[in-house]
Parts: C-alpha cells; sequence; structure tokens
C-alpha cells in the first residue's frame, strides 16, 4: 500500500503540492488527472524519493520511509513517459540486466516468461531497443518491474503519444497488473482512459488534489465536465 499524509513541497514562496492526503491499495489503480504543473509530477517524485519534502510523510506498507530509504527501491517500480532503455541491447538483454540491478537472477525462459507476460511479441524478444516503438518499450519497462516484484508501480503520463491500439493493449495490462494485487498510481492527461482503467480518479489544481472519485460512480463525459469545471 502507497499513502500520503499531509505531503507538502515548497520551493520559496512556492508551493507544488500542498497537504497532500492519498491512498493506493493493493489492486487499486489511482489516476492523478491535472494540468500542467498541478502537482502530479511532483507527487510522483516525492513518491519516489527523487525531491525531499518540505512537510509530511510517506508510508509504504504502514511504514514511513525516508528519501533514501531501501524500502523504495525494494516496492516501487516507475514507468515514466518515456522508458530509459539501453538502446544497443534487446529486450531480453535489457530485462535480464535491471533484474540482476534489483538482485534477481533468471534464466532466459523465466525472462521470455516476463516479457510476453506484458505483451510483447515473441520475436521482439531478442530484437535490439532501437527500432523498438513507445507501446513496445513500455512493456519492457513493465516486464523490468514484474520481474523485480514491484508491488507498487508508479506512472507519469504513460499513454501519451500511443496510438489508439497500443493505448488499448496497456489498459488491459494495467488492469491484469491490478488484478494480481499491484498498487498502481498514475498521472495522466487522458481523462477517458483514466475512467476506462481506474478504480479511483484525482484532480488536482495548482498544487491541492481538489477531488477524489470512484470511477465507477462516473462517465467520461461526467468527468470531463467536472474536470473543466475544476481547472
Amino acid at each position: 500500500m502507497l499513502q500520503a499524509i499531509s505531503l507538502s513541497k515548497n520551493y520559496g514562496d512556492y508551493s507544488a503540492l500542498s497537504q497532500l492526503d492519498l491512498t493506493v491499495k493493493p489492486g487499486e489503480v489511482y489516476c492523478l488527472l491535472g494540468q500542467n504543473g498541478a502537482g502530479k509530477t511532483t507527487t510522483i517524485n516525492l513518491f519516489l524519493g527523487f525531491i525531499e519534502p518540505s512537510a509530511g510523510k510517506i508510508l509504504i506498507n504502514n511504514e514511513e520511509v525516508a528519501v533514501a530509504d531501501p524500502k523504495r527501491r525494494e516496492h516501487l517500480a516507475y514507468i515514466p513517459e518515456v522508458v530509459m532503455l539501453y538502446p544497443n541491447l534487446s529486450a531480453i538483454e535489457n530485462l535480464d540486466y535491471f533484474a540482476r540491478l534489483a538482485g534477481f537472477n533468471y534464466n532466459e525462459n523465466q525472462l521470455q516468461t516476463y516479457l510476453s507476460e506484458c505483451g510483447l511479441q515473441t520475436t521482439a524478444h531478442s530484437q535490439r531497443l532501437t527500432g523498438f516503438s513507445k507501446g513496445m518499450r513500455q512493456k519492457v519497462g513493465i516486464a523490468i518491474a514484474l520481474a523485480k516484484n514491484a508491488q507498487i508501480i508508479l506512472m507519469d503520463e504513460p499513454t501519451s503519444g500511443l496510438d489508439p491500439k497500443a493505448t488499448a493493449e496497456f489498459t488491459s495490462l494495467v488492469k491484469k497488473l491490478a488484478a494480481s494485487g499491484k498498487s498502481i498510481l498514475m498521472a495522466t492527461h487522458d481523462i477517458f482512459n483514466a475512467v476506462a482503467l481506474g478504480t479511483h480518479i484525482g484532480i488536482m489544481k495548482q498544487g491541492k488534489l481538489i477531488h477524489t472519485l470512484k470511477a465507477s460512480d462516473l462517465s467520461a463525459n461526467d468527468l470531463q465536465k467536472l474536470y473543466l469545471q475544476t481547472i
């Protein structure tokens, strides 16, 4: 479980995040909506320990964690808008390398299984990433999250730039991750996809969480209206 309690981040007189209270339980997909500068990426970076909070607490599995706490590396995985992998290595080589960095040593069949579970076609497993689409790179990134046994997955604009087919594949994969008990926090601009895959939706404005909603309680049109009224 991932939790923020009165989490804030200030840069001088500027408040990038103010008094955030947020909980993502196992099996939940929490989608954060908001304009650029609303505080979505700041929230992700605080959870990852990339920046230090000005106030408040971050809890992982009900235990408070400091910025450099190894529990972050043990329990968290990160899928950014552009997945940073080694383009001159193949998909299976990237997966093997990053799994070993996390302390896991898998044989080739196990690595192939992780890639296949994430929807990457078998013919691409041994291909270098130089020719991969964004959607294919994301599948490798999610395979890395699975291989390191991360229970919490943070995503920042993961559907940006994906075509409709790749977006649908990504949505299906995220639902499978949630069904397996993963906790997923996603920052996104995609209102319709947030309703399609989210269990909970938060709308942020100027560093504050203005609305927290159950996705099952509203349609995409309802969410779009509320979002436009909020921002």
